[in-house]
């Protein structure tokens, strides 16, 4: 059964005491409102032949933000009343202080629907989803011999907001996810490898329940730990790399994507800083950040100050021509805000972050693309990575790699890790291949503690003089 919809202002506090309230807080900022959230989520976690956990999560709360220049004041609480809203005005307004603050103007409104706004928790029954990670242990099990564990997933939320602003306006989002992942070990001649596949969106859970759906997953990941298990130990030094569609833009996502947010430039941390209508990107490479993808993981209806989100060119024909924007940076740089402003919950400051971030394709093949490489690694899965943001300085670690010599796929790899920097991998692309694909929705990204969704794609590329750190072969 669906819990009854989030209306904050029927259930816990009046909206014209919230409205006056919230006025007294922003009297002399410049920007603020009122975040409301109420979250459910639900996961289960099947593993070693047994369900491991289950468990169901509710919170709810709000956030009250005052912001006048460059300060912000934040206060929340899990209890939406009166008395806590009171609370948080004095706390909000010991930041802002008394002044003439000339308020920004309202976000623009948008009747955009990108997603359901289905309970995915409630749209399956719960034997349903235990029997599902059953099927699929068993599926692997009996599929190879060689598998010796596997761990499957699932995960599914629902996130309802109403954002208020001082002039009365109410914005509200209802945010559904889905995510199912499989993992699987296998073991040969005692060498044990694993792989892994999984992916979601913000659509309804029956879908990725069916067979064909969790079977794909299943072998995919059971495809990757084979290949692991033959794979050889990665060359170390400093070679050409094709990165394959898709989730491999992961790399695009941390060494371009954090340095090209508004906060960072503003404040002159970026490597792209003041680099605004230059190049920075071989020509052809045009990046771009779209939160309007319907059903995507990374999508928003609107953001979390009530922006529409967009599609906004960051990079365009190698050429810097756009920041990723919340309300408060956008201001300070005179410039328009993008529908950025995102954060994890209302517990925090919104900030600029990513939506889906990737880049655009070109006219090559894949073929033709590692044909190119004399000796270098075709590169098709990434797991984790560091990224400095001040320098665009990355290293990330290949899930799946393979070594090319004279344009020939051979062997694959283990242990290798792509070391270099984003301004300089960018200028160092030397084609893009016609196959951009998005990944399959399970990107997390954090910065400053917080974590938000997001998604990533790119087409083949491939990119010149990366350094490779693994075990040198000789």
């Amino acid at each position: 059964m669906t819990d009854a919809p989030f209306r904050p202002f029927e259930t816990h506090l009046d909206r014209d005491q919230a409205t006056g309230l919230l006025r007294t807080a922003l009297a002399g900022a410049e920007d603020g409102e009122l975040f409301f959230e109420r979250k459910r989520s639900e996961g289960l976690l099947f593993d070693d032949g047994r369900v491991k956990t289950a468990s169901y999560d509710a919170a709810e709360g709000f956030g009250l933000r005052a912001v006048r220049g460059e300060v912000t004041g934040y206060a929340h609480a899990t209890e939406i009343s009166e008395a806590a809203l009171k609370r948080a005005v004095e706390t909000a307004r010991l930041a802002v202080g008394d002044g003439g603050g000339t308020m920004a103007p309202a976000p623009g409104r948008t009747n955009r629907t990108l997603y359901t706004d289905a309970d995915p928790i409630a749209g399956t029954p719960f034997g349903v989803k235990v029997e599902t990670l059953r099927e699929i242990d068993s599926f692997l099990r009996e599929l190879d011999s060689r598998v010796v564990q596997v761990t499957a997933s699932i995960a599914a939320s629902l996130q309802e907001v109403a954002i208020l602003r001082a002039d009365g306006e109410l914005v509200t989002d209802i945010r559904p996810m889905t995510r199912v992942n499989v993992s699987v070990i296998v073991e040969e001649d005692g060498r044990r490898e694993s792989g892994s596949a999984g992916g979601g969106g913000r659509y309804a859970l029956d879908g990725l329940l069916e067979r064909d759906a969790w079977e794909d997953k299943a072998r995919e990941a059971l495809r990757i730990a084979l290949v692991n298990l033959r794979a050889e130990a990665a060359p170390a030094g400093v070679m050409d790399i094709v990165l394959g569609p898709g989730w491999p833009g992961i790399l695009l996502h941390e060494a371009v994507g954090h340095g090209l947010e508004g906060d960072f430039n503003r404040k002159g941390t970026s490597a792209f800083a003041g680099l605004m209508g230059q190049r920075v990107a071989s020509p052809g490479v045009t990046v771009l950040d779209d939160g309007t993808i319907p059903d995507r993981r990374g999508s928003i209806t609107v953001d979390d100050e009530g922006t529409p989100s967009g599609k906004n060119v960051l990079i365009e024909d190698g050429i810097l021509v756009g920041y990723m924007q919340d309300r408060q940076n956008a201001r300070l740089m005179g410039v328009t805000p993008t529908g950025n402003g995102r954060r994890e919950s209302f517990q925090h400051a919104p900030m600029p972050r990513m939506t889906n971030t990737y880049m655009l394709g070109g006219t090559a093949t894949r073929v033709e693309l590692v044909g190119e490489l004399k000796d270098g690694l075709y590169a098709v899965g990434f797991g984790g990575g560091q990224v400095d943001i001040t320098n665009g300085k990355f290293v990330f670690s290949c899930t799946e790699a393979y070594r090319v010599k004279n344009g020939r796929i051979g062997a694959p790899v283990k242990g290798a890790t792509l070391i270099g920097d984003g301004a300089t991998a960018l200028q160092q692309i030397r084609g893009l291949a016609s196959d951009m694909a998005l990944d399959p929705g399970m990107g997390n990204c954090g910065k400053q503690g917080q974590w938000v969704p997001v998604g990533v794609g790119q087409p083949t590329v491939l990119i010149g003089g990366l350094t490779v750190g693994g075990a040198q072969t000789g």
